[in-house]
């Protein structure tokens, strides 16, 4: 395991990944933590913070390019900056239901199953973990 090849990517990529993985972190204790309490708020609104990070960063990387310069990441970036209020508004009006589905929704598909994605071979974070 090497942190040289996130340290040789470029600055949006280094942003993206250590927002992404910072974010991952959080979402855990976020998960595994009591609800409704002042942690949980100022965990989830940097949290919410993060993920806003990870969802703008990733507008300025074109390492897969599918569609011109863009990728099937970037709707899920786009999906993310259009849930991310929407969970926040939901916890606002006291919509638990609706606000737990949608942060586990971001949770689950925005960083772990995108995360996934990352470990494909030839992939920085595939070089991070596993050399390369």
């Amino acid at each position: 395991m090497s942190l040289a090849p996130l340290l040789d990517a470029t600055p949006a990529i280094q942003l993206h990944a250590f927002a992404a993985m910072t974010a991952f972190t959080l979402g855990i204790v976020q998960l595994s933590a009591p609800k409704g309490t002042l942690p949980h708020r100022t965990i989830g609104w940097m949290w919410v913070t993060l993920m806003a990070i990870v969802g703008l960063s990733s507008f300025w990387i074109h390492e897969i390019r599918l569609w011109g310069i863009w990728s099937p990441i970037h709707l899920l970036s786009i999906f993310t900056l259009g849930m991310l209020p929407l969970a926040v508004c939901a916890a606002h009006r006291h919509a638990a239901d609706h606000h737990r589905h949608a942060m586990i929704t971001l949770f689950v598909g925005a960083l772990a199953l995108a995360g996934l994605f990352t470990l494909v071979p030839g992939r920085i974070m595939y070089k991070v973990l596993f050399g390369g």
